[in-house]
């Protein structure tokens, strides 16, 4: 397989997963993951998840392994849930960012699968895109964003998820704790595990994070990008005209823009809304619009907690003049 043949040059490889396309390398290799760093512009402070083909693989490179960890990887690997555990010896401290724990997840992909079995290895793999913007969930993403940084680009088709990994701390001994949520929802965790808390919260830039997507700017469109909720649609509507032509993504029939400006219609089903979400911001991103206005979904359960997050992260809030209106 020629993407082996890469990744054990020390070179890098993007491949799907169920999440969000990855680019990979090495994780035992400082060499690779500062390559990884520098292909992404991804600051120093932001840690990047490390792949392994099954639980055996992440009890070998994580410093302890509980049963709390046992109980999860049971549950739900392979599939899109990321351990945060102490970190084992034999990984590069890169994939770290300055800290002694280690995200790791088993994902669920078929070129994924057979990627980390035929390379026999830990592969780091945030998203592959530049850091910051919004993440890959199709091959030619993954180009658009990264084409010259990345020797080899696996096409394994549209990701099923389209959001990233949940990522769920439990390095400590305290009560686990959800850093980012995705499909693997609070309410699955709590019902595997017991208690789990949520903690959605920013770093700065002279803090490590302890999970990836932490950072208050994140997964945004190039476009700037504003959210409101629905009672604020009046002010979206007059902010709008003022500032033609604009973008718009909303899940709700009575909230829709006519021409000249540019409306995604999202699914009301919460699954199919997170797999639609970054292709809404891409295609819209390409329109050479003067912003994006996002209507913020109302319910707040389940995969909505992750939407929510990412379109937090993705946009900043109507400017306070015109909401108020």
């Amino acid at each position: 397989m020629l993407a082996v043949e890469y990744l054990r040059a020390g070179e890098l490889v993007a491949f799907p997963t169920e999440t969000v396309y990855g680019l990979g390398g090495d994780a035992r290799r400082d060499d690779v993951v500062r390559k990884i760093y520098a292909a992404k512009g991804r600051p120093g402070n932001n840690p990047v998840i490390v792949h392994v083909a099954e639980a055996d693989d992440a009890k070998e490179y994580a410093e302890h392994w509980n049963g709390v960890a046992e109980r999860l990887a049971k549950h739900f690997w392979p599939g899109p849930l990321t351990m945060i555990l102490p970190r084992g010896q034999k990984l590069s401290a890169a994939v770290s960012a300055g800290r002694h724990t280690v995200a790791v997840r088993c994902p669920k992909h078929p070129v994924a699968e057979a990627l980390l079995r035929a390379f026999g290895g830990p592969i780091a793999a945030p998203s592959a895109n530049r850091s910051g913007f919004t993440s890959p969930t199709a091959a030619s993403h993954v180009m658009a964003e990264l084409a010259g940084r990345v020797p080899l680009i696996l096409d394994g088709g549209p990701c099923r998820i389209g959001l990233e990994s949940t990522v769920i701390d439990i390095s400590s001994g305290d009560v686990p704790t959800v850093l980012r949520p995705g499909a693997v929802t609070l309410e699955m965790l709590r019902e595997a595990i017991g208690d789990v808390q949520l903690s959605i919260r920013t770093v700065d830039n002279n803090e490590a994070a302890a999970s990836p997507g932490m950072q208050d700017r994140h997964y945004a469109p190039r476009t700037p990008a504003c959210r409101f909720n629905k009672s604020q649609w009046p002010a979206a509507l007059a902010w709008a005209q003022q500032h033609q032509p604009v973008g718009l993504i909303s899940c709700d029939d009575a909230v829709l823009l006519a021409a000249p400006h540019e409306t995604v219609r999202m699914p009301e089903d919460e699954f199919e809304y997170a797999r639609a979400l970054y292709g809404a911001l891409r295609e819209l991103d390409e329109k050479g619009l003067k912003a994006i206005l996002v209507l913020m979904p109302e319910k707040n359960e389940g995969v909505w907690v992750a939407v929510a997050d990412r379109l937090r992260r993705a946009t900043v809030e109507l400017p306070a003049a015109e909401a108020r209106r």
